[in-house]
């Protein structure tokens, strides 16, 4: 069965002072109809430019998409006409965006907001797509759903204007729902809820979803492949199992390592274990080098790394110098 999304050898350049600087070289990966696909890494790696030119959504300037392909069922969507873009932006791809207070106008009730997009590709009548989208609410779980449809955004807490997001994403069933970042600034139990409802949606209308994150611990519960991302590349990709259990890249592993032990934790709670940290940051895009751009970072670095590595295996893939030779 062919992919429901597929990326391939995605390239995105941005004008800077600098000059043109890659904020994507080669990003590749496949979306199958009812999986997830966790996207992780840390803030600057291209998450979020991935999912924003999955949706037609690079600012054009300074931005450009230099290469590559976007299908979306076998159509492809680079070089499509905006026209064709916003009749598959909300009704076949949804989004939820970051920050939530944000994303939402801070100047139109929420019901009104929702309804905006039902009325837009769905059609009907406002007093239709207003009750469907009380309905939404209801579905997401939020509570009194008509009256807090007449609410503003300012007036719902985080956790309240994140199922807001939600339901305006799901607003008309989309095939692929692109969640970048979808529980910051939530408390642990908020988190909870929102992946309950997350994985809800994906049951009821087999949903797809990429998950963009930073949480190696999200990606362990709602994940079934996984692509890590560093500085604009793609340098692990393989099912969630496979990478959380045997990760081949340093980077992956320090991710992983930085997920707090709650056992040791309480084991040791007179003196919990530090968390571990990966040194250093990644590098700004307009100083990465010819070599591996994580090298200044790793423990595991030689001579091998001043040449960039490409991803190896299948189908579990590391773009690691050190991991091919451990593999040779």
């Amino acid at each position: 069965m062919a992919p429901l999304l597929e990326v391939k050898d995605l390239k995105v350049e941005f004008s800077t002072r600098y000059g043109n600087v890659t904020a994507l070289d080669g990003v590749s990966f496949e979306l199958n109809a009812g999986e997830t696909l966790g996207v992780v890494g840390e803030s600057g790696c291209g998450k979020s430019i991935t999912a924003l030119a999955v949706m037609g959504l690079i600012p054009m300037p300074p931005g450009r998409i230099a290469g590559g392909s976007i299908k979306f069922k076998g159509e492809e969507l680079i070089g499509a006409p905006e026209s064709r873009l916003r009749q598959l932006r909300g009704a076949e791809i949804g989004m939820i965006f970051q920050e939530p207070m944000t994303s939402l106008n801070p100047v139109f009730r929420v019901g009104d907001q929702i309804a905006e997009a039902i009325l837009l590709h769905q059609g009907g009548s406002k007093a239709e797509a207003r009750a469907r989208a009380v309905e939404l609410l209801k579905t997401v779980g939020i509570p009194e759903p008509d009256r807090r449809a007449r609410a503003y955004p300012h007036e719902l807490s985080g956790g309240m204007r994140q199922r807001v997001m939600i339901a305006m994403a799901m607003s008309c069933r989309p095939q692929v729902l692109i969640a970048d970042e979808p529980t910051t600034a939530l408390d642990v139990t908020v988190q909870a809820q929102i992946f309950d409802l997350m994985r809800e949606i994906q049951q009821e209308f087999g949903v797809a979803i990429i998950m963009i994150t930073h949480d190696m611990g999200a990606i362990s519960e709602m994940a079934d492949r996984v692509a890590v991302m560093y500085a604009g590349k793609m340098i692990e990709e393989g099912s969630a199992d496979a990478i959380l259990d045997s990760p081949g890249h340093p980077y992956t592993s320090g991710l992983i390592g930085c997920i707090p032990i709650l056992d040791q934790a309480i084991a040791l709670s007179d003196r919990p274990p530090p968390l571990a940290e990966i040194p250093g940051v990644v590098p700004p895009l307009h100083l990465l080098g010819a070599g591996c751009a994580f090298a200044e970072r790793c423990s595991q670095v030689h001579d091998a790394c001043t040449v960039s590595p490409v991803l190896i295996g299948a189908p579990h893939a590391v773009a690691c110098h050190a991991y091919a030779a451990g593999k040779s």
